[in-house]
């Protein structure tokens, strides 16, 4: 069976059925190899983000007269899958847990995932974490299962130059620690 993001579970159990495999229990679809967790590493908490992904109208660097929308920062609050408050997301990129501690990371792998009108799925790798609590041992992060977040699709121009957007998203990021 090939990849297939967000496949229902109807579905992956029919193809477990289809295949003679009724008594083996299904198993999870593995990562798109561009954001595979470093081998070493295992998934120690999850955290479901919604918020906003912020835009700003800027010029284009190098281009005389020409403006984008450039990414600026996420901002987000952190939850468990049951609902209960994990913590914040913003700019750096960094993710703070309720009891304080961080994890500044970078991106190491992306892919486009799924849903062609959501932010891409993402890999990062941690740069720092400070403080001792849920999030020090973090090593890597996965961006998943995302939803909105791309650049505005209205124009950004010398008129608008300046202007901030706020564009709406969901993903969810799975942390990972040495083994």
């Amino acid at each position: 069976m090939q990849y297939t993001p967000s496949l229902p579970l109807s579905t992956l159990l029919a193809a477990v059925l289809a295949t003679g495999c009724a008594g083996a229990p299904p198993t999870a679809a593995p990562m798109p190899p561009a954001i595979a967790a470093p081998a070493g590493q295992v998934k120690f908490m999850e955290a479901v983000a919604i918020g906003v992904q912020i835009y700003e109208c800027s010029a284009r660097p190098g281009a005389q007269g020409a403006f984008d929308w450039a990414f600026r920062a996420p901002e987000a609050t952190l939850a468990d899958p049951q609902g209960h408050p994990l913590g914040t997301h913003y700019a750096g990129p960094t993710w703070k847990a309720v009891d304080g501690s961080t994890v500044t990371a970078e991106v190491k792998g992306r892919d486009p995932g799924p849903d062609a009108s959501a932010i891409p799925w993402l890999l990062l790798a941690a740069k720092t974490t400070t403080g001792a609590g849920a999030l020090t041992p973090t090593r890597s992060i996965q961006r998943v299962q995302t939803g909105g977040g791309l650049a505005p699709a209205r124009p950004c121009g010398a008129a608008n130059a300046g202007e901030a957007a706020r564009v709406p998203y969901t993903a969810t990021y799975y942390f990972y620690r040495a083994a």
